[in-house]
């Protein structure tokens, strides 16, 4: 078994525990980075949407 960390995953703790999406911590372009940044959008999407229209 893989026992290193999920990218996707990371990103959606990241979300949950309200850090940004510019704190991404893989190298702009790889795949780490893109799984990361989609499970955080996964996470603070609707959020952010929520806020942004609650003002």
């Amino acid at each position: 078994m893989n026992s290193d960390p999920d990218p996707f995953e990371q990103g959606q703790r990241a979300a949950r525990q309200n850090i940004p999406a510019e704190a991404n911590p893989y190298r702009d372009g790889s795949e780490e980075h893109a799984l990361w940044a989609a499970g955080h959008e996964k996470v603070a999407g609707p959020r952010e949407a929520n806020e942004s229209e609650g003002g």
